[in-house]
């Protein structure tokens, strides 16, 4: 599969991972509307690629994503290049939450505004130790409206309040404590700490894979028993599959499943 190429994204397919990269390190990856929109296209295109198990997410030089570009959003001259699609971002992120893949958000220097977002919709996020993250709209006269919803997911209300009324940075190790990153590591570890959590995904069935995460949305926030038939008709449905089949043989073999070896 070869996709298209960027403006602001460099994307490399490497299955069974891909490669997704924020590209203005000139502006520290601030997310402007064509990396909005780049990033939907890049998911979309994603989407239906089988071969690829799990998306690492990350930013060109030592920043994640500074938030998004003030310049242009300030250029009254040209319009505010949001307002003629204002949906366009929460496409995005859902895009990326949704995604069937494993994304695996690698997070060095700043992750601001809606950089956070993006570490918010992700599945596993790995920061280094010196990155810097925050919600400083409100510094701005702004709100981190977009967004909002999937921080308040991520680390519940309590704690959403106190970081968007305050607009405070704070660093990798507080991130972790607040349960916006899943680990935290020195930077010069943190490229073999993200290959690592990729070794383990290989373990995985990619069917599986993409079946964990249409459950998690399919039961968020749904009565037990309105689900009650999906979840016993998936897990049926994965226990007779061909991976499932291979998957519970290679256990009783004592050897790797095919899906481990492959690749």
């Amino acid at each position: 599969m070869t996709l298209p190429n960027f403006e602001t994204l460099a994307v490399t397919l490497t299955p069974p991972f891909a490669q997704v990269t924020l590209n203005r390190p000139e502006v520290k990856n601030a997310m402007n509307a064509q990396m909005v929109l780049d990033l939907i296209a890049a998911f979309a295109a994603l989407k239906d690629n089988q071969e690829i198990r799990a998306v690492v997410l990350s930013g060109a030089g030592v920043t994640f994503c500074a938030g998004g570009d003030i310049k242009e959003l300030a250029n009254a001259l040209q319009g505010d290049p949001f307002d003629e699609d204002p949906g366009a971002l929460d496409r995005m992120l859902r895009g990326v939450n949704e995604a069937p893949q494993v994304v695996v958000a690698k997070v060095e220097g700043a992750a601001i505004g809606g950089g956070f977002g993006l570490v918010c919709v992700s599945d596993i996020a790995v920061a280094s130790s010196e990155a810097k993250m925050g919600l400083p709209e409100t510094r701005l006269g702004l709100a981190p409206a977009q967004i909002s919803p999937y921080v308040i997911q991520r680390i519940g209300l309590t704690r959403t309040r106190e970081l968007m009324l305050t607009g405070r940075r704070f660093g990798g190790e507080d991130a972790l404590r607040y349960g916006i990153v899943h680990e935290v590591c020195p930077p010069d570890a943190l490229d073999a700490r993200v290959e690592a959590i990729l070794d383990e995904i290989r373990q995985c069935s990619p069917h599986a894979l993409a079946a964990c995460k249409r459950l998690l949305f399919d039961v968020l926030d749904k009565p037990l028993a309105e689900t009650v038939e999906y979840r016993a008709n998936l897990l049926s449905e994965l226990r007779h599959s061909d991976e499932g089949m291979e998957g519970m043989m290679a256990f009783a073999q004592k050897r790797k499943p095919r899906w481990a070896e492959d690749n």
